[in-house]
């Protein structure tokens, strides 16, 4: 059973008390949460790593329309601690067999009108989350204290939030833009936002990201707040335009009020890098065909192309692109309804399933909320035309989706993005999410949910050269944050040329990315053209690369400058590094865990589109990585 201190207080005749609950423990008992109810009513916590600081008092709690349950609180009970232990399987992350494991409590407060408020902590051994539950009937929400409160030291790894109808065609905020790198704690966001989640720190020796968990429609997403003066970093919520048209911006119940889970994974950078918090806390798989749920890896033509891409004849020949790589989806995109037609895209569609190749397809989400020219346009927004739609995919055999260009995080724009996901389960259709939110651990949720951009992915880098220049940093910093817990559809891999553009990183560097970063589906950027160029050794490496992962283990790194990460499919490790610096990096490696088999380095030649093969030894040793430069390692 929980114990309290109390401490006695005569404040103007009235007795008060001063409550603080015993510790909830990590199973491992190195995180600790400390639970405060002051004597004015103010809820709190604060959280320690093996006794030292790492989040210092924060504030809780959470206002709806009536009830405000943000000050003036008293403990009403406490739950008893009780372990928690749950168990799933996820074919879109970096570890197949997941258990999680924690240590719950339940606080409950009231305030001076008796209205009441759960607190739930659960503390694992990778990290602390909580979140609030408000008992009634159709509550709304008006505001929520939650703060992060760190040390005047920390440093901070962190996204800006872009204004809302901004951007191409007003399709701003899409979470596409570089990351400040080891910032002050404190740091007002660059563009006035606020803060995007996974949100990296680093306090003393320990490394924190913070993010949220379990959006099941209900709530609005959040972010971290502009403002965070005194490195108090607040939750935010978004901008009015970030809304289905004519719906709700807030979260708003028809029953209980409760937020999803607000998520403080810490320790050691490689603790984040093999955590699974983000997913561990999200809500169970909905009924979805297993069979179908096939991971893989995707040509496609409008990385490169661009619009000029999207004929038949092209889409063709990416499918054949496809086969002769032994991979498993061509991805069609923008304007194929005008372009090809649907009566066309059957051909095609039989065209790829004689070759064993599975068709996907592109969408535009939006109705009014920006003015992006592209089609199929309009033919999602309501549940009867998506049951149209997607019926009519399946039955021509498309196997799923592109949705892109999204409003932002209202409570009816991820209501949005939940309905039609569960609507293409429902066909039997796999989806990727574009110009969209993050996705907070919906892969668990919904099995077909393959992989999300929400990032300023690969497409950028032939825009604009600057955005080619910022880009081998940029990508070093997404093991450690965008990619922390969700997939990602960065669409990776360029060994050719990028028109209009000089591509700075080395053909190691494109080749490592292909492991470092995770996808459900992976989209490669590379044309036929290009892939031609390479040795027959590094096509192979490609045609055999795992679609899908089942162990992780973080080997070296630092978030913006380099990574190295081993990922294990069957009896299959592949090691991957890659160098963001201008000079060269000689990286230890502790490959001790593959048992000292030997396998093949595959990593820059002389020449900065060259490649070379060498063997490599499980076991302790150092590789050198050139400037902007990666590698393969591959133990079979």
């Amino acid at each position: 059973m929980t114990a309290y201190r109390f401490t006695a207080l005569l404040v103007v005749g009235t007795f008060c008390a001063h409550a603080h609950a015993a510790p909830l423990t990590s199973p491992d008992r190195h995180i600790a949460v400390d639970v405060t109810l002051s004597p004015t009513g103010a809820l709190t916590y604060a959280v320690t790593r093996d006794g030292k600081p790492v989040i210092l008092p924060s504030s809780l709690g959470i206002e709806v329309k009536g009830a405000d349950l943000t000050q003036g609180l008293t403990l009403a009970a406490s739950s008893p601690v009780k372990p928690i232990e749950d168990r799933y399987e996820l074919a879109t992350a970096k570890k197949r067999h997941i258990t999680y494991r924690a240590n719950e409590q339940t606080h409950t407060v009231r305030n001076a009108q008796g209205q009441a408020m759960d607190v739930t902590f659960r503390v694992s051994n990778d990290g602390v989350a909580f979140r609030y539950r408000v008992a009634g009937k159709n509550l709304r929400f008006v505001r929520e204290t939650t703060g992060f409160a760190f040390d005047k030291s920390t440093k901070a790894w962190l996204q800006p939030m872009a204004v809302a109808q901004t951007g191409w065609s007003n399709t701003n905020p899409s979470y596409e833009e570089h990351y400040q790198r080891e910032i002050p704690a404190g740091t007002p966001s660059t563009l006035g936002a606020g803060w995007v989640f996974p949100a990296l720190f680093r306090t003393g020796e320990t490394w924190v990201a913070l993010t949220e968990a379990n959006l099941d429609g209900s709530f609005h997403a959040s972010r971290l707040h502009t403002d965070s003066r005194g490195g108090v970093y607040r939750l935010d919520i978004p901008a009015a335009p970030e809304v289905f048209t004519n719906g709700a911006l807030l979260a708003e119940s028809k029953g209980d009020l409760v937020t999803p889970w607000r998520v403080v994974a810490l320790g050691s950078l490689r603790t984040l890098v093999e955590s699974t918090l983000g997913t561990d806390l999200a809500a169970p798989a909905i009924a979805f065909d297993k069979a179908k749920i096939q991971p893989g890896h995707a040509s496609w033509s409008w990385a490169l192309l661009k619009d000029d891409g999207t004929y038949i004849d092209t889409q063709k020949r990416f499918v054949d692109y496809a086969a002769d790589m032994r991979w498993d989806y061509t991805l069609v995109d923008a304007d194929w309804d005008r372009k090809i037609g649907f009566e066309r895209l059957r051909e095609l569609v039989d065209y790829a399933a004689a070759k064993k190749i599975g068709i996907l397809v592109w969408y535009n989400s939006s109705g009014a909320w920006n003015k992006t020219p592209y089609s199929p346009k309009g033919a999602l927004l309501t549940r009867a035309a998506r049951v149209r739609e997607f019926a009519r995919l399946r039955e021509m055999g498309v196997k799923g989706v592109k949705v892109d260009f999204f409003a932002g995080d209202g409570k009816s724009m991820v209501a949005y993005y939940v309905d039609m996901l569960q609507d293409a389960a429902d066909a039997g259709l796999l989806v990727n999410f574009h110009g969209a939110t993050l996705p907070r651990g919906w892969s668990r949720t919904f099995p077909n949910l393959m992989t999300v951009e929400a990032v300023k992915g690969f497409e950028f880098t032939t825009f604009d050269q600057k955005d080619q220049d910022a880009m081998p940093p940029h990508a070093a910093m997404l093991p450690f944050s965008r990619n922390l817990f969700d997939p990602m559809d960065y669409t990776p891999l360029v060994f050719g040329d990028i028109p209009k553009i000089k591509r700075i990183t080395r053909n190691g560097f494109e080749l490592a990315e292909a492991v470092l970063f995770l996808s459900g589906i992976q989209h490669f950027a590379e044309r036929p053209e290009g892939m031609a160029g390479v040795p027959d050794y590094l096509r192979n490496l490609l045609r055999d690369l795992p679609r899908s992962w089942d162990d992780v283990r973080f080997i070296d790194g630092y978030p913006g400058r380099h990574a190295v990460i081993a990922r294990k499919s069957g009896d299959s490790w592949y090691v991957a590094g890659f160098n963001a610096d201008n000079e060269a990096r000689s990286v230890d490696l502790d490959l001790s865990f593959i048992e000292g088999r030997s396998g093949i380095l595959t990593t820059d030649g002389d020449g900065e589109r060259a490649f070379s093969q060498a063997p490599i030894r499980a076991g302790k040793t150092s590789v050198s990585i050139k400037p902007r430069g990666g590698f393969v390692a591959v133990f079979k």
